[in-house]
């Protein structure tokens, strides 16, 4: 009978554990579309594999090429651990103690909570290994000196985050900054830059012309002209949902990638929550087209 209960008592703890470790990559997986994970992580082509790594971002200092982030031992994340995640989100430091070039926005994941990484790591470590040996940055010197990237984190590394937090009450509105600035880390390419790849401070969300370094990327701001004051909150959801802009035309590159492996992925609260957030900036003017 002891020995019954026993065996019992076993199959129910394996079972729960199972069950807890389904739930959290599920957790992880809804996290990694909000970071927009596969949208960085794959390769331009119909035939790329997801997160396998080798995305190409062409940036005014070159081309960096994004890493393999399946599981896999030798050209993925396989040896990792969810500590070792932690420290490249939220610090941009690899395992190996080297500094990640800011292309990779630690700058804005810094803010995520480490619950949050490890059930981004659960899901990361479900995936299939898939061996891919990413191509080198194409990057010249002084710009491709790794070390160099401690003196670009003691001008420019803020550990909270590339936007100030929200101070206010309104939970909503908290919950779409957490999910604007630390997850999607919109900022990062909505925001001008400086020579050095700082950014703005003093322009967040305002984006940038056609003429700029980066092209033209749009004014998140509610500013009534250049911006988003003339969209709807429902506007900017139908729009994080499906790619279609109130005047009825359709995103298309990078950002049709984010929706279409990320923003759509979540829930209309969610999205609610990032139009609510991005209605309550301060209007900045900045004409980013022609």
């Amino acid at each position: 009978m002891k020995i019954l209960v026993t065996v019992i008592f076993t199959c129910i703890s394996v079972t729960s554990f199972s069950f807890a470790q389904v739930e959290d990559v599920r957790k992880g997986e809804y996290l990694a579309a909000a970071a927009g994970c596969m949208s960085c992580h794959t390769a331009q082509g119909s035939d790329a594999v997801p997160y396998a790594g080798g995305h190409a971002l062409k940036t005014p200092f070159g081309t960096f090429f994004t890493p393999n982030i399946t599981p896999d031992m030798e050209t993925g994340i396989g040896s990792w651990t969810s500590n070792d995640l932690i420290k490249a989100m939220k610090q941009g430091i690899r395992p190996d103690g080297a500094h990640y070039f800011p292309a990779f926005p630690y700058t804005s994941y810094v803010r995520l909570t480490d619950e949050d990484v490890k059930l981004i790591y659960a899901y990361l470590m479900s995936l299939k290994p898939v061996r891919n040996e990413v191509s080198e940055h194409m990057i010249s010197p002084p710009f491709s000196w790794r070390w160099l990237q401690f003196g670009w984190k003691i001008l420019f590394f803020d550990e909270n985050g590339s936007a100030p937090p929200y101070s206010g009450n309104d939970e909503v509105v908290k919950r779409g900054d957490y999910l604007v600035n630390a997850l999607g880390h919109c900022g990062e390419c909505h925001t001008p830059r400086n020579m050095l790849g700082g950014l703005d401070r003093d322009a967040l969300f305002a984006g940038m012309p056609y003429d700029s370094t980066a092209g033209e990327i749009p004014n998140l701001t509610p500013d009534m002209q250049t911006g988003i004051g003339d969209w709807s909150e429902s506007d900017i959801v139908s729009f994080l949902k499906s790619g279609m802009k109130p005047n009825f035309d359709d995103v298309q590159g990078t950002m049709a990638d984010v929706i279409n492996h990320g923003t759509s992925k979540l829930t209309d609260e969610d999205l609610k929550a990032m139009a609510k957030y991005l209605k309550s900036l301060n209007p900045i003017h900045n004409k980013t087209s022609r």
